[in-house]
């Protein structure tokens, strides 16, 4: 005889469940409510989280002067020349010696060009000059009928280019601001806010900001791991510009995906005029083995450890930011992951019931 189900536990079920759904579905409309907020915002937002993760780079150092009993401020303001200087140096570590050798540089654009050409014109292909004509006259022809679409682009670039610089100045400048006055802020929140909010929101605050101190310091070691094996390559393969293009890919770590396709068209690109398609190819092997080694192993590995995250989470993470936001969200994915689960701790702990205390003779409870 099957058993019947009871009335009173199957409505008791049902009336849980409406709750708990309509609960999270209050849940829902309010984290939509802020992340439209935040977009409304994001001309402001993202300067301040840029300030933020440079801040957590620079931060040992400033911590460093103002425990040697430098003031605030000052320490605040060598630290900020100094980085400015370190990001001048970087740019100009890639771009002396690029500009040293663009005059042999280009004389290796054209004769690959060339030889491009020649090879077009061979079998299996067979393709003359005549037919490379046209192909060029029509392409020049769609160009010119593009011409409103492409300048709009242009008009679209330079407004982009515009807003980034914007963007930096800002970011420095809170940089600045959070190195001088940063220590001051939890205590200052903690003041302004009622009850046990403040005592919990200064202790979230510090937390997140250890694991944004975490993720920058991971994602450096990344880069460094990145350039030094695609550098040994370059320079066992006998790749001009190893240097700056050791530089360039440990600086394009910082950028997700962009980035690291960036500096590998770079390398490839220089590797093809100076040492032929036999080089190129070998360094764009060395390029997608690293980025594999990088994406799979060694950045899921590093940020796990460093981030309190299981690496599993990191894939999804930077999958899910890329799919939704992009460049962006692909840069965003892992730190806010990490400060999901900063905040998620805290709660469990604070909702947690605390473990029974021990007998006062020590025998088994």
């Amino acid at each position: 005889m099957s058993a019947t189900l009871n009335a009173g536990r199957t409505r008791a079920a049902l009336r849980t469940s409406a709750r708990v759904s309509g609960e999270l579905l209050l849940v829902l409309v309010a984290a939509a409510v802020v992340l439209w907020v935040l977009g409304r915002m994001w001309s402001v937002v993202w300067p301040l989280i840029v300030g933020l993760l440079l801040t957590t780079l620079t931060w040992p150092p400033t911590r460093f002067l103002r425990r040697r009993g430098l003031a605030p401020a000052l320490a605040a303001s060598l630290v900020t020349v100094l980085f400015l200087a370190v990001a001048a140096g970087t740019a100009a570590l890639i771009a002396v010696p690029v500009a040293s050798e663009a005059g042999e540089l280009t004389d290796g654009v054209v004769e690959g060009v060339q030889k491009l050409r020649e090879w077009a014109a061979g079998p299996p292909l067979n393709i003359d000059d005549a037919q490379i004509a046209d192909a060029f006259d029509t392409a020049t022809a769609r160009i010119q009928d593009s011409a409103g679409a492409i300048a709009t682009t242009a008009v679209t670039g330079v407004s982009t280019l515009f807003s980034g610089v914007v963007t930096a100045v800002l970011a420095l400048f809170l940089m600045f601001f959070f190195l001088k006055d940063g220590p001051r802020f939890l205590p200052w929140l903690g003041r302004q806010l009622p009850g046990r909010l403040a005592t919990d929101v200064p202790a979230v605050a510090e937390r997140c900001w250890l694991t944004l101190g975490s993720f920058v310091r991971s994602q450096a070691l990344v880069g460094l791991i990145d350039a030094v094996l695609i550098g040994l390559g370059l320079w066992i393969l006998d790749v001009p510009l190893v240097l700056p293009l050791s530089v360039l890919t440990f600086v394009s770590a910082f950028v997700p995906i962009v980035g690291a396709l960036f500096a590998g068209f770079v390398a490839v690109l220089i590797a093809l005029v100076s040492n032929g398609l036999t080089d190129a190819l070998l360094v764009l092997a060395v390029i997608v083995v690293v980025q594999q080694l990088e994406g799979n192993v060694f950045q899921p590995m590093i940020q796990s450890r460093g981030l309190g995250l299981h690496a599993a989470v990191v894939l999804l993470a930077v999958t899910l930011g890329g799919s939704l936001s992009g460049i962006v969200g692909s840069l965003l994915a892992v730190p806010v992951a990490a400060l999901i689960a900063v905040v998620w701790n805290y709660l469990r702990e604070q909702l947690s019931d605390p473990p029974p205390a021990p007998p006062a003779d020590g025998s088994p409870a």
